[in-house]
């Protein structure tokens, strides 16, 4: 299944911000998560994910810092700020209005797959 583009990006400041409020991670790092979360139907880019990654920087939303582990190369950590914290709690309340929306219109009232050729007989 692929995810349609606008799903992408409407779900994108949510999911890295969620994914950010676990701890400061690095952008490789976010990549695994998101698709691990998606159980591999989210499959981002970095062209997807450093862009976000500069807004939310440049909104107060995130910020970084290059860290040195010992061995690799330098990484930039990105961590959630507290104004990233509010924004994060206004996602949720959003996108759990949708949620409840779309349960409440396909509830017991469509089925997940629709058979075109059903009841042509």
């Amino acid at each position: 299944m692929k995810v349609a583009k606008d799903l992408v990006a409407a779900s994108a400041t949510p999911l890295v911000l969620g994914i950010l409020a676990e701890g400061e991670s690095y952008g490789y790092a976010i990549l695994r998560r998101i698709n691990e979360l998606s159980g591999g139907e989210l499959d981002w880019t970095e062209g997807l994910l450093y862009p976000l990654l500069h807004r939310l920087e440049r909104l107060g939303h995130a910020e970084s810092s290059w860290q040195s582990v010992t061995g690799e190369r330098k990484r930039k950590y990105y961590r959630i700020t507290e104004k990233g914290l509010a924004e994060l709690a206004e996602q949720r309340r959003q996108w759990d209005t949708v949620v409840d929306a779309l349960k409440g219109i396909w509830h017991d009232r469509m089925p997940l797959t629709v058979n075109p050729l059903e009841g042509l007989a």
